[in-house]
């Protein structure tokens, strides 16, 4: 029962995501430094509002409708998304297409890892050559 908990901790994923995690926890609080501290100022000078959430606030009654405080989060969001994209997903693609592009090409290292591609593809040679016996 113990070993297979420890396999699972252990397991590439399980700490893939905790690091992923805790890299996002960091990474939110710059970005809400960043919106804070240099976009609100910006757009408080721009609309003369202490901050983005008390800005462009339309009000009904008594309902307040902030649009300041979404354009907020959706700037959060951008920034965000923009920097996974760039930092993470880009560079990661890249290196799995000049991958893919040297197994095609037959240059492979003898200790590099294996892919999915060539996981998925031995285990159908297995299975088949299993059901050749049967």
């Amino acid at each position: 029962m113990l070993k297979g908990f420890k396999d699972f901790i252990v397991r590439g994923n399980v700490i893939d995501l905790a690091v992923a995690f805790v890299v996002g926890v960091a990474f939110t609080a710059v970005v809400t430094s960043i919106v804070q501290n240099i976009f609100n100022p910006l757009v408080a000078a721009l609309f003369k509002s202490d901050s983005l959430d008390d800005s462009l606030i339309l009000t009904i009654g008594d309902a307040q409708l902030k649009f300041g405080a979404v354009l907020g989060a959706i700037i959060t969001f951008l920034i965000v998304a923009a920097v996974v994209y760039f930092i993470f997903v880009l560079p990661l693609n890249k290196m799995k297409e000049h991958a893919e592009a040297r197994r095609k090409a037959g240059v492979v290292k003898e200790h590099a890892p294996a892919t999915e591609i060539d996981v998925l593809t031995e285990i159908r040679d297995l299975l088949a050559k299993n059901n050749m016996r049967q």
